[in-house]
């Protein structure tokens, strides 16, 4: 017969029993979408301090900054629902957010460097 320490050593009975569990600190995936945030908004800071129209700096801003803050992680939440319903993975919603706002950092500054 076990005993109740032994259960709760048992890395296989604790899987069982844990709930969802994330590979991705939160504090990270926050940073990640507040960085997003303001990589997008940065690129349009700049281009008014250099004289563009500010009605299409604006204009411009209210697709890609949208697009990449909340739609790129959309986009792999998405995949990894599917997946999971599909595939029978197992990929959390907090490390899909994390890698979508982490793609979308890295989308925003490649942009920002091939138009520098």
């Amino acid at each position: 017969m076990q005993s109740s320490k032994d259960i709760t050593n048992n890395p296989a009975q604790q899987l069982k029993t844990s709930k969802k569990v994330s590979l991705v600190p939160k504090g990270i995936t926050i940073g990640l979408a507040i960085a997003t945030l303001c990589l997008s908004s940065a690129i349009y800071i700049f281009r008014l301090i250099l004289g563009d129209d500010p009605n299409t700096v604006i204009r411009h801003a209210l697709i890609i900054v949208p697009l990449f803050t909340l739609g790129v992680p959309l986009v792999f939440w998405l995949g990894a629902l599917v997946m999971n319903k599909f595939k029978g993975m197992n990929i959390q919603t907090r490390n899909a957010l994390t890698l979508g706002w982490l793609m979308a950092c890295v989308g925003l500054l490649w942009l920002m460097g091939a138009y520098s």
